[in-house]
C-alpha cells in the first residue's frame, strides 16, 4: 500500500471513528434543542427530548446526562425521581472526589486526552457544578420533608468544595509542567481575539472562586437554623455574606440568628418564617471559538488552529420583591449563574491554555512530518485531522436557572396569593409551621411554585385573636417596634398587630 493510499484511509477511519464518539459530539447543540423543546412544551417536553439522545446505558449511566435530566424531572415536579437521577451523577463525582484525594495522578492522566481534543476528556463536570449537584440533593430532600439527609448533603457540599480547591492547584501545575516538557508556552497576549474582557470584568473578578455560591451557604444556615443547631447555622450565614458582600438579607440571616432562636422568640412566635428561593433564565452556554497560536517547528514559527470555549456575558434581572397575601418581601439576588460560569472558565483557562499550546505543538510537528514524507497532500490531511479533533469543550450543565433570588420573612399561616414585583403570578401558596421553604420557577412570564416544606408547628395559644396586618412592607433598615415579637430585617410589621401578637403570648 502506498503512503497516499495509507494516508487516504487513515485520514476517512480517523474521520468515523470521531463521527461516532459521544464525546465528540456538541451537547451546546442538544442543549439548546432540549431547551427549545422546553420552550414550548415546557419541563415534560424538555425531558422527552434530552431522554431521546440518550441511546445507550452508558449514555443513560453519563454524569451530565443525569444532572440535566434531574433537573427537568425537578422542574416537573418529579422529586423522588429527580433525586435518583442526581445520585447517579453524584456516584459519578463522588468516584472523582475519591481519586482526587487518594490517587489525583489518575485524574492528572486523563488530561492526556487533551493532546487530541479537549472533548476527549472524561466529564467530570464544572467545579460550580459539583457544588450545585449537594445543594439540589438537598433541596429536593427539604421539599419531601426528609431534613435529615439534606442536613448529610449541605455537609458534604463543605466537604467537596476541600476536595476541589486542593486538585485544582495540583492540576494547574502539572499542566505547567508537561508544557515545559513538550517546549510549549502561552500567555493570554498570543491569543488573537480571545473576549479575555468577559472574564476579567468586576462582576466576575468579585467572586472569590468559580465553585463556591452564596446560596448554598445560606441554604446551609437556614437548615441548620430550622434543626435547631444555631452553632452551625452562624458559619453558614457568614460565608454567604463573604461570598456575596453588600446584600443586607444576608447580613440579616446572621445578625439576627440568636434572637431568632431564642426560647422566648418562639414561644410568642405567631407567623411562619419563610424562605423563598427563586429561579428564573437559564444557565449560560460555552461557544467554540477558534484562535490561531504562534508554536515552534522545526527550529521556526509556525501558527496552529485552536478552539477554545467563550461564554458571553449576560445580565439576568431577577425581581425585587414578593407578595405573599398582604406581606410584602424584599427580594436580593445570590447568585448569577453567568457571572459564575465564567469565573469558572477564568479559573480553568489557564491549564486550558498549556494543554492547547502542547496541543498545537504536537499536531504542528505532526504536519510538518506528514508535509515531508507526503508533500501538500499530506499537509492537507494533517490539517483536515487537526481541525477535526480541535473542538472545544462545550459541555455544561445548561438546564440550571440563570439567577437565583431569595426573600425572606414572616407570614400569616394559610393560603395566600403570590405576586411578583406587583405582578399576580396566579398561583396560591400554602403557609403553615413555624419555617417553611417555598421554590419558585420563573421562566419567561409562566411562573410555578415548587413543593413547599413546612417544618415544626406554631404555638396554638390564642393564635386565632392575632389580626394579620393589612399591610407589611419590608424597608431592611428598619427594626421591629416590639421585642418579643422581633422579626427579620426583611419585613416590618405593623405596630398594632406586634403588640397583639405580644399580649397574646402572655
Amino acid at each position: 500500500m502506498t503512503l497516499r493510499k495509507w494516508l487516504v484511509r487513515s485520514g476517512a477511519c480517523a474521520a468515523a471513528l470521531l463521527a461516532g464518539c459521544a464525546s465528540m459530539e456538541s451537547h451546546d447543540k442538544l442543549a439548546t434543542q432540549v431547551q427549545a423543546a422546553q420552550s414550548a412544551g415546557g419541563a415534560a417536553a424538555g425531558l422527552k427530548e434530552l431522554e431521546a439522545s440518550a441511546t445507550t446505558d452508558d449514555a443513560r449511566a453519563a454524569l451530565l446526562y443525569n444532572m440535566e435530566r434531574g433537573e427537568l424531572l425537578r422542574q416537573n415536579g418529579q422529586y423522588k425521581e429527580s433525586t435518583a437521577a442526581w445520585l447517579l451523577a453524584d456516584g459519578k463525582v463522588n468516584e472523582w472526589e475519591s481519586a482526587a484525594k487518594s490517587n489525583p495522578q489518575k485524574l492528572l492522566g486523563m488530561a492526556g486526552a487533551a493532546l487530541i481534543s479537549e472533548r476527549l476528556k472524561t466529564y467530570e463536570g464544572q467545579d460550580y457544578e459539583k457544588v450545585w449537584l449537594t445543594t439540589r440533593l438537598a433541596l429536593n430532600r427539604i421539599a419531601e420533608k426528609d431534613w435529615d439527609n439534606a442536613r448529610v448533603d449541605i455537609k458534604r457540599t463543605h466537604e467537596r468544595e476541600a476536595v476541589i480547591a486542593a486538585f485544582r492547584a495540583k492540576e494547574t501545575a502539572a499542566a505547567e509542567e508537561e508544557a515545559k516538557s513538550k517546549g510549549a508556552t502561552v500567555s493570554g497576549k498570543e491569543l488573537n481575539g480571545y473576549p479575555v474582557e468577559s472574564l476579567n470584568d468586576p462582576e466576575v473578578l468579585k467572586l472569590r472562586n468559580g465553585y463556591q455560591n452564596a446560596l448554598s451557604h445560606y441554604l446551609a444556615g437556614f437548615l441548620y437554623e430550622v434543626l435547631n443547631e444555631s452553632g452551625l447555622a452562624a458559619p453558614g450565614y457568614r460565608k454567604a455574606i463573604e461570598l456575596k458582600p453588600d446584600t443586607p438579607l444576608l447580613d440579616e440571616g446572621l445578625r439576627g440568628l440568636d434572637e431568632r432562636t431564642g426560647f422566648t422568640h418562639r414561644r410568642k412566635q405567631r407567623m411562619t418564617d419563610v424562605l423563598f428561593i427563586i429561579e428564573s433564565g437559564n444557565a449560560p452556554a460555552r461557544k467554540p471559538r477558534t484562535f490561531t497560536l504562534p508554536v515552534p517547528i522545526a527550529s521556526q514559527i509556525g501558527t496552529v488552529s485552536i478552539s477554545y470555549p467563550v461564554i458571553e456575558a449576560a445580565r439576568e434581572v431577577g425581581p425585587t420583591s414578593l407578595t405573599v397575601g398582604s406581606v410584602t418581601l424584599k427580594a436580593a439576588s445570590v447568585v448569577d449563574m453567568n457571572v459564575m460560569a465564567r469565573r469558572a472558565l477564568k479559573d480553568e483557562m489557564p491549564g486550558m491554555m498549556i494543554r492547547g499550546a502542547t496541543r498545537a505543538v504536537a499536531k504542528g510537528v505532526a504536519q510538518n512530518e506528514l508535509q515531508k514524507r507526503a508533500g501538500p497532500f499530506g499537509s492537507l490531511v494533517g490539517m483536515a485531522g487537526s481541525a477535526l479533533t480541535e473542538q472545544a469543550d462545550d459541555r455544561m450543565w445548561r438546564t440550571l436557572p440563570g439567577l437565583v433570588t431569595i426573600a425572606r420573612g414572616y407570614v400569616p399561616e394559610g393560603e395566600h396569593r403570590l405576586l411578583i414585583d406587583g405582578r399576580d403570578t396566579g398561583s396560591v401558596v400554602r403557609i403553615q409551621g413555624q419555617y417553611a421553604l417555598v421554590p419558585v420557577q420563573v421562566r419567561g412570564g409562566a411562573v410555578n411554585l415548587g413543593q413547599v416544606a413546612a417544618f415544626g408547628q406554631l404555638p396554638t395559644t390564642a393564635v386565632a385573636a392575632v389580626p394579620v396586618p393589612a399591610k407589611a412592607v419590608v424597608p431592611v433598615s428598619t427594626k421591629p417596634a416590639v421585642k418579643p415579637a422581633a422579626k427579620p430585617a426583611s419585613q416590618t410589621t405593623p405596630a398594632a398587630p406586634a403588640k397583639a401578637a405580644s399580649a397574646a403570648g402572655k
